[in-house]
């Protein structure tokens, strides 16, 4: 029996040119290669991706966002690096631009510029904010998280935090990727391609959204997601006798039965007043601290255990590494095995020999699993410099020059 052809990737034959740092535009880059378009990196040369040197929490980042692309270093700020972008864009179907405002105009590598050479290209532009008053301002996603509301909504009443990860830079990535694809859609209609803008601050407008409406909805202003008034009568982490924590969400009147009978409650489930989930959520005052003194005479397990035969949604409070031994991203195929470091060293190769289970695309395709995997890990600085002038036309003898003048860095060139 002939083995079945390995079904392409969505994205397989698209080009793109990555300009950004950090998150937000890597992660746009990320979403696009591990779809299968080639994602070209295009780093500022000789020193690369100021993100490669990043330490304390953000010294995961570039390893993270990274993965399935190619890099080139070429120095912008030369005319002979500008026109190595202006003869690559020409064969290029998406650009990701996240660097400032204006940084790429005067690097003369902006919108207009590329678009005059490539009338099917479709430019991302991930910034701060979208066309306003407010455009020209540098932004960050903890930033934005204050303006909008969010940080105000997830701390304590007078202690407004920022969310546990960089939520609103990887929404405006998301949202980057989807207009981008909107507009290759449209340009298969129309032959040619356009601008698609994304921003963190608009991002985060939008997962305030609910909040607006509430409020306007009850005519009260929204408090802090700690200080809310509950949807729901059970919806709590809880103690348990071996000092573990875990969280149990009772969402329906069905539920409550199931909840009351399987840990012996059965008198909270013969109470009048907690009858119906609004008739609950207005009781919580009494009913929540005497359900902790019920149920932290359990373990975690033992707690656990019940909600499953309950069919009740419950979690532990998990940290990030309690990902690395899930049973369900491991199922499926959701951990890719990703290199540590990429920054050059005396000890790259031994730390580039380390790797770390990461979390793949949230998305499966018909009857398929995962399909994000790690075809290459993320690259060194330049690493494919010469691979992809070569494949546009330059010689070695050209390259070797550009890289003699410092226009480019990299590799040795091969003969």
């Amino acid at each position: 029996m002939a083995l079945e052809e390995p079904q392409p990737s969505p994205l397989a034959g698209l080009r793109v040119l990555e300009f950004s740092h950090t998150i937000m535009g890597p992660c746009a880059g990320l979403l696009l290669a591990d779809l299968g378009a080639e994602v070209v990196k295009v780093e500022p040369a000789p020193e690369g991706d100021a993100t490669r040197n990043l330490n304390g929490f953000a010294a995961g980042f570039f390893a993270t966002f990274n993965r399935n692309k190619q890099s080139i270093a070429i120095n912008l700020k030369t005319e002979d690096g500008r026109k190595i972008i202006h003869r690559l864009v020409a064969d290029t179907d998406i650009v990701l631009d996240n660097y400032g405002p204006g940084t790429m105009e005067k690097l003369g590598c902006g919108c207009d510029e590329l678009m005059a050479l490539n009338e099917r290209l479709v430019y991302l532009s991930l910034k701060g904010y979208l066309a306003g008053p407010w455009q020209n301002r540098p932004a960050l996603d903890e930033v934005v998280q204050f303006q909008s509301g969010l940080a105000y909504m997830t701390g304590p009443e007078g202690r407004p935090l920022r969310a546990g990860a960089s939520v609103i830079d990887i929404l405006g990535a998301v949202f980057g990727i989807s207009g981008v694809l909107a507009a290759i859609h449209e340009r298969a209609r129309t032959g040619k391609g356009q601008r698609v803008g994304s921003s963190l601050f608009e991002s985060a407008a939008f997962l305030m959204a609910p909040h607006v409406m509430g409020g306007a909805t009850t005519g009260q202003t929204a408090p802090p997601m700690t200080a809310r008034k509950g949807a729901w009568g059970i919806y709590d982490v809880f103690d348990t006798r071996d000092d573990q924590q875990v969280f149990v969400g009772v969402t329906s009147d069905s539920q409550w039965s199931r909840f009351c009978q399987q840990f012996s409650l059965v008198h909270l489930q013969d109470d009048e007043r907690l009858t119906t989930n609004p008739m609950r959520t207005k009781e919580r005052e009494w009913l929540i601290p005497l359900l902790r003194e019920s149920l932290i005479k359990l373990n975690a397990d033992e707690l656990m255990d019940g909600c499953t035969q309950a069919d009740i949604s419950w979690s532990p409070v998990g940290r990030p590494e309690d990902l690395l031994e899930n049973e369900q991203l491991l199922a499926h195929g959701g951990l890719l095995a990703t290199a540590l470091a990429t920054v050059p060293n005396a000890a790259t190769d031994a730390i580039r020999a380390s790797q770390v289970m990461l979390p793949g695309l949230p998305l499966e395709f018909g009857d398929a699993k995962i399909r994000s995997s790690v075809a290459t890990q993320p690259p060194e600085s330049g690493e494919h410099t010469e691979r992809v002038l070569r494949a546009a036309g330059y010689s070695v003898v050209e390259i070797a020059k550009l890289m003699e003048q410092n226009v480019i860095s990299g590799g040795e060139v091969s003969d």
